[in-house]
Formats: C-alpha cells, sequence, structure tokens
C-alpha cells in the first residue's frame, strides 16, 4: 500500500506534456515581449534625444539672447557716456566754473576710464565683461552728475511718487551679503535724501563715503593686504592705502589689472568732490538740489556701491 502511495505520488510530479504548437506560441509570446520591451527602449531613447535637442537649442537660444542683451548693454553705456560728453562740451564756460573742481575730477577720470578702454580693446587685461561695462557705466554717471549740476532749473516740490523713487534703490542682496550694516546704512542714508530735508546732503554724503570705505577695509583687511603683498602702499598712519585694497581685491578675484585697479581708485576719488559739491549748500533756492540733481547724485553713489561690491564679492 506504502509503494503504491508513493508510486501515485511520483505519477503527480511527472512533468506536464508540451505540446510544438504551444512551444512555438510561447516563442511567439516571448518575441513579441522582446518586441514590445525593444520599442519601449527606443522610444525612450527618441524622447530623451528630442529633450535633449530642446534643451540645447534652449541654451543656444538663451546664450544668444544674453549675447544680444550684453552687445545691446554695451552700445548703450557707450552711446550714454558720447551723449553725456556732448552735452557738457555744450555748456558755457561761465557754467562751467562753478564746479571746477568736480569737472576736473571728471575729466580725469574719463581718460582714466581711456587708458583702460585702450587695454581692454587689446584684450590684454583680465578684468571680466561686467568690470568693463560698469566702469564705462561709472564713467557716464560721472559725466552725467556734473550735466545735471550745471543746469540749474527751478525748484518744484515733489510728489510722494517722485520721492518714493528717489529713495527707492536697485541694489539687491549684494550689500547683505558683505554685512547686513551696510544694507541698513544704505537704507538710511536713502530716507534721509528727501529733497525738504536741509540735511540730505550731510547725512547721504556721511553714510556713503563710509560705506564705500568700510566696504574695502572689510574685504582687504590691514594685515591680509600687508601679508600678500608687504610692499604695498600705506598711509601716513601705516595702513595700506585705498588703491592697494582694490589691488588686493582684484588679484584675490584673479582679475588684476594696473589699469583697471587705476580707475576703481579714480572712481572713488571722483565721488569725494561731489560729496563736498553736495555738503556746501549754495545750490538753488534755499540752497538745495532739485529733483533731477538729486537724481543723478543718488545714481552716481548707488551705482558706484554696486560697482565696489562687486569687486570685494
Amino acid at each position: 500500500m506504502h509503494m503504491i502511495g508513493a508510486l501515485g505520488s511520483y505519477r503527480g510530479h511527472v512533468a506536464r506534456r508540451v505540446s510544438r504548437s504551444q512551444i512555438q506560441s510561447q516563442l511567439r509570446q516571448a518575441e513579441a515581449r522582446q518586441k514590445q520591451a525593444v520599442n519601449k527602449f527606443n522610444r525612450e531613447v527618441r524622447a530623451h534625444n528630442a529633450r535633449v535637442r530642446v534643451r540645447q537649442q534652449q541654451a543656444v537660444n538663451r546664450y544668444n539672447r544674453e549675447v544680444r542683451a550684453h552687445n545691446a548693454q554695451v552700445r548703450a553705456h557707450r552711446d550714454r557716456l558720447r551723449r553725456e560728453l556732448q552735452r557738457l562740451s555744450r555748456t558755457p564756460a561761465r557754467v562751467t566754473v562753478q564746479y571746477t573742481v568736480y569737472h576736473q575730477s571728471v575729466m580725469m577720470l574719463h581718460e582714466s576710464f581711456r587708458r583702460l578702454e585702450t587695454v581692454a580693446e587689446a584684450a590684454s587685461w583680465n578684468g571680466d565683461d561686467e568690470l568693463f561695462e560698469m566702469s564705462e557705466a561709472e564713467a557716464a554717471n560721472s559725466v552725467a552728475v556734473l550735466n545735471a549740476l550745471n543746469t540749474q532749473a527751478p525748484l518744484v516740490t515733489p510728489g510722494e511718487r517722485e520721492i518714493a523713487e528717489l529713495q527707492a534703490t536697485t541694489i539687491g542682496d549684494e550689500l547683505t551679503q558683505i554685512d547686513a550694516e551696510f544694507d541698513q546704512r544704505w537704507r538710511g542714508a536713502l530716507f534721509a535724501l528727501h529733497p525738504s530735508n536741509p540735511d540730505a546732503g550731510r547725512h547721504f554724503c556721511a553714510s556713503s563715503r563710509e560705506m564705500l570705505d568700510s566696504m574695502l577695509k572689510q574685504a582687504a583687511p590691514d594685515h591680509q593686504v600687508l601679508l600678500a603683498d608687504p610692499g604695498a602702499p600705506k598711509t601716513e598712519r601705516g595702513s595700506p592705502t585705498r588703491r592697494a585694497r582694490v589691488v588686493y581685491c582684484l588679484r584675490r578675484r584673479g582679475q588684476y589689472d594696473e589699469s583697471l585697479a587705476g580707475f576703481i581708485n579714480d572712481d572713488i576719488d571722483n565721488i569725494l568732490p561731489m560729496f563736498q559739491e553736495f555738503n556746501t549748500g549754495t545750490h538753488g533756492s534755499a540752497g538745495r538740489f532739485d529733483l533731477a540733481q538729486l537724481r543723478a547724485i543718488k545714481l552716481r553713489v548707488e551705482a558706484a556701491i554696486r560697482f565696489v561690491a562687486h569687486i570685494v564679492l
């Protein structure tokens, strides 16, 4: 009985006989699954290649847009500088004599930019395109301020919208990246820049001057500048000069060029006599600047702060 039970169990495990047609059906099913897998893979490859082509085309389009925008920006800066210089050349001598010191400073800065432009066009400098564009804008801004100072317009009480625009800023988070205090100080200076504020000039200039100074000193501390270059020029107090700090920052960025360092130093030098003019309190009726003059001065300082921030970051 045990033997019969075991034999029955064995017969239950005997493999089922598969016919030829069943084998062919299984082969066809396997081939179909393989074909589906191949087709799916090919579809995914085509979709991937299509996405790559789209991304590549988008990258090319973006690059072309950036190139066009860059070229347009370059032309805009050059056109603006040319227009401001032409406008200045038409200003009567009896008017320009009122701002002789600042006029001389503007012309010196323009010559400094011409030297930088000569080096940049010869492709022998290490600065990036953005630094050059900002330098050209700085040169144009300095002439624009002089033209604004030379143009005396009747003082008109500005509206709330005009005051809000004057006190707004295009500087983003650049200052916060250096030190949150700089951002707060700059916004405080702008808040004080009110056409009816008799102390607007003093507050605005003092805050802006301290910011430009402090930004460079914080980015280029005395000991680091002297460690990098023991022979760096020093002030009478023995600390590195502003130019030495600028050179240190440019070298750290790998973009040092003598003409660029010279222009940056001259650019900051140009702002100081402008501050002096702003602080004299002898402009317009009631000793105030008109709105157009305030806009030009604010733009000049704002762009200079952004320029220095770009160098030290």
